[in-house]
């Protein structure tokens, strides 16, 4: 068996004895499933309206009820999951690609190209990071694709550090010293040596930012800075429906456990894979 092959196996096995992180993979399993088949699970339209229906109660027709409008709660809780998982899975996506290469340059090259990425990651993180993801949707105006860009912005810096910290740990090692002597380029030496041994906390990383998207894109759609209505999103739901907590409760109570459940989730997951990836444990 190849090194990868039984590190890799090493790993799913230490998950494996994590009920925690079993949990915590259950769930984002069971979230990524119903984001993907959500136009097959969804019982009806989720922008049907039927005002008649008006905050139906919970019933076998409406299991969830239904909202101001007469839409289906459960159809547009499930629909939702699919536009928050849209939010994470790009919004991750940009900010991995962008800070893993900004910080495998500053920690591989050091110097002046360190010292300015790194001090450019800190004007970032000078912002408190729902403030910088609100001020760029107000700036750039408030949709999905906007507010993609923004959460993606504000994570860059997280993980532009931690490639940075890996990189600057991994390149003392004396492979890639050989790797350099020999020849190698500094781009096939990173590739091929410095980042493979140093995606660890990456992984890690990009599994407990995941959380943090979700719980930025829902507090953005809560102050009507996120996706708008009438699309169906955890954060845009709460919104609307705070109006009605007095009068129908149920229209807030599915959309935030939903938001509660899948953030639980990932961060069980993610300190279960931190675990997991912790070189110094012995099994």
């Amino acid at each position: 068996m190849a090194r990868g092959d039984s590190r890799t196996v090493l790993v799913l096995k230490r998950i494996c004895r994590n009920p925690i992180a079993l949990l915590g993979l259950v769930i984002i399993a069971l979230y990524v499933g119903v984001a993907v088949f959500a136009p097959w699970l969804a019982p009806y339209d989720p922008l049907g309206q039927d005002l008649s229906k008006s905050f139906a109660p919970l019933s076998a027709e409406h299991p969830m009820g239904c909202d101001e409008f007469g839409r289906d709660i459960l159809s547009r809780v499930i629909f939702g999951a699919r536009t928050s998982l849209i939010i994470q899975v790009f919004s991750v996506l940009m900010a991995l690609v962008v800070g893993v290469v900004l910080g495998a340059a500053g920690g591989y090259f050091g110097g002046w190209l360190d010292e300015f990425l790194m001090r450019c990651m800190d004007v970032l993180l000078a912002f408190p990071g729902i403030l910088l993801a609100l001020a760029i949707v107000a700036v750039i105006g408030p949709d999905l694709h906007n507010l993609i860009i923004a959460i993606g912005i504000y994570s860059i810096p997280q993980f532009a550090r931690i490639t940075r910290g890996s990189v600057i740990t991994v390149k003392q090692n004396e492979y890639v010293t050989a790797a350099m002597a020999i020849g190698e380029s500094h781009f096939s030496t990173i590739v091929r040596y410095v980042l493979p041994n140093a995606v660890s906390p990456i992984i890690i990383q990009t599994t407990l930012r995941m959380a943090t998207v979700l719980l930025t894109a829902a507090g953005l759609g809560f102050l009507g800075l996120g996706v708008q209505p009438p699309q169906p999103e955890w954060g845009t739901m709460l919104s609307t429906a705070r109006m009605y907590l007095r009068s129908a409760p149920l229209v807030a109570v599915f959309p935030g456990v939903s938001i509660m459940i899948v953030v639980l989730g990932f961060n069980f997951f993610g300190d279960g894979l931190q675990d997991a990836l912790n070189p110094r444990l012995k099994d």
